[in-house]
């Protein structure tokens, strides 16, 4: 392991690894621990006590931060014709099918959420292969395929993102930036977790929240009480 830079060395002096923050305490740490020269993330990173491999368990749905993400998301829309001027006016990046389709097909992939409605499904299950394993691929679950089209790109511009548990049973979700208060910071992270915390498993046996940590793009893991409410 290399030896840490000054920045890392003091910021790892703000943050006890045996303690279990409050959300507040946690957000405030959060940014003082932070060494980044940019407006780095702020991520959440929840481990549940469920097995991703049942169906009933592979947790995966959407929330709306109440402050936003503090980032822009490019949202692409696939639709038919009628339906491209509503998708732009609603604040889409990029709205139509087949030449969308085309473009991505080779190598184009300039955009973070994507949206579609329900007749051109079949269109876009083409790149399904592409747009799967980056996490694009529009599903009906998080209202992501959808015939209100100018609702959903206004929810995903307004703040709405997508969470899905990994393999390991962890949910990994950005709730921010450093520049945000870290009041901000700790009313996106209570929306997610109380969101996640609805959503457990009627299967799902003991533990369910079984560990919480926050941290920026550059700054030590801070762990939070998994009894956070």
């Amino acid at each position: 392991m290399g030896k840490l830079s000054k920045k890392r060395a003091a910021a790892e002096k703000l943050v006890d690894p045996n303690n279990l923050y409050s959300l507040d305490e946690a957000m405030v740490k959060v940014k003082e621990a932070n060494t980044a020269s940019f407006d780095a993330s702020v991520d959440v990173h929840v481990r549940l006590g469920v097995d991703p491999r049942k169906a009933d368990q592979a947790i995966r749905g959407t929330v709306t931060l109440p402050n936003g993400t503090g980032k822009t998301k490019r949202v692409l829309v696939f639709c038919p014709p009628e339906k491209e001027a509503e998708a732009l006016e609603a604040g889409a990046d990029f709205a139509g099918l087949d030449e969308l389709v085309t473009k991505i097909q080779g190598g184009w992939t300039d955009f973070d959420v994507v949206v579609a409605a329900p007749q051109v499904m079949a269109t876009v299950g083409k790149i399904g292969r592409i747009l799967g394993p980056r996490g694009l691929m529009p599903n009906p679950k998080t209202g992501t395929v959808t015939p209100d089209i100018a609702s959903a790109v206004a929810d995903v511009k307004g703040g709405k993102i997508s969470f899905r548990v990994d393999k390991f049973g962890i949910i990994h979700s950005s709730i921010g930036r450093v520049s945000f208060s870290a009041e901000k910071l700790t009313e996106n992270a209570t929306e997610l977790l109380e969101t996640l915390v609805r959503m457990k498993p009627a299967s799902a046996k003991g533990i369910y929240m079984k560990s919480i940590t926050v941290a920026s793009t550059m700054s030590p893991g801070i762990k939070i009480n998994p009894k956070f409410n």
